[in-house]
């Protein structure tokens, strides 16, 4: 059975290790499309602000552990380093909303408003890697480089090789939004509608294209990210929780009492966690919206 550890909005819990050291963690972000907040999430917890974005879409870190946002309104890519500092990394874009780097550092947007998936270089120079999309948002790279893009308001996920050859991957998904690998290879798209987290499970190289339901009962999942350690984070639009689901498929609630959230993504780096956790839940509005479903 499926069941959620919650955290109240305010509750404050803590926990002492004592004769131990806490292991390193990763952090996990999220942004907040009706506020502009881009906030910190402990695994225990705890929200902070990080930063903010005008109308924040989608979130990647590189391998320095800067975060990229595509802040849709303004038309451009926000870059800010750990400490929060903001540079802007590409202007001029309609509507950018998911990103995702690939293994060679090149920063990979789609760009939801011309249906076009635009390649920057790590010094920031443009080029067009394919045209013609319909409402492209989530994107995932595998190993061999293959490129997977979720149409959002459609029922379908595409493939593009890295020669720009574009195929259907599949048709048997109803809305799909986030999309991320796991070491294994397998691919997971959050499905809006359905309510559930589908798995496309890599059979000794090959990618099935048929999904399996990894988790269900959900209240309309949108961003997915993965941790090291192979736990799953989504954000649910439905309810505003952050949920963790562990490879067995055991869920916990992360935070909750978010809303109006548009991606998730998880720091590179392992960052030291304190002796005492706290885990607080529902300072600022953490949940994705469903592409072109802007909640208040």
């Amino acid at each position: 059975m499926n069941t959620k550890t919650k955290v109240s909005a305010g509750a404050i819990a803590f926990v002492t290790v004592i004769g131990t050291s806490i292991a390193s963690a990763q952090n996990i972000y999220v942004a907040n499309w009706g506020s502009g907040e881009i906030s910190q999430v402990t695994p225990g917890g705890s929200v902070s602000g990080f930063a903010s974005a005008s109308y924040p879409e989608g979130l990647a870190f590189n391998s320095s552990g800067d975060l990229f946002v595509s802040a849709s309104g303004d038309g451009q890519i926000d870059e800010f380093t750990p400490g929060g500092s903001l540079t802007v990394f590409a202007n001029g874009l309609n509507s950018p909303n998911g990103l995702a780097f690939n293994s060679a550092g090149d920063l990979f947007e789609a760009d939801h408003g011309s249906g076009t998936i635009f390649e920057f270089t790590p010094t920031g120079q443009e080029s067009t890697f394919v045209t013609g999309l319909t409402d492209p948002n989530g994107l995932a790279f595998d190993a061999a480089g293959d490129l997977f893009v979720s149409d959002n308001y459609g029922t379908s996920i595409y493939e593009i090789t890295p020669g720009k050859v574009v195929s259907t991957f599949t048709t048997q998904v109803d809305n799909p939004i986030g999309l991320a690998f796991n070491t294994a290879g397998d691919l997971f798209e959050a499905d809006y509608v359905n309510g559930a987290i589908n798995e496309f499970v890599n059979n000794g190289g090959t990618l099935s294209s048929t999904p399996v339901v990894f988790y269900s009962g959900l209240s309309h999942p949108a961003g997915v990210a993965f941790n090291t350690a192979g736990d799953l984070f989504v954000s649910e639009q439905g309810n505003g929780d952050l949920v963790e689901i562990t490879p067995t498929g055991s869920e916990s609630v992360v935070a909750t009492g978010f809303g109006n959230a548009t991606a998730v993504a998880i720091s590179p780096v392992p960052e030291p966690s304190p002796i005492v956790l706290a885990a607080v839940g529902g300072v600022f509005g953490m949940l994705i919206r469903r592409k072109g479903s802007k909640l208040n």
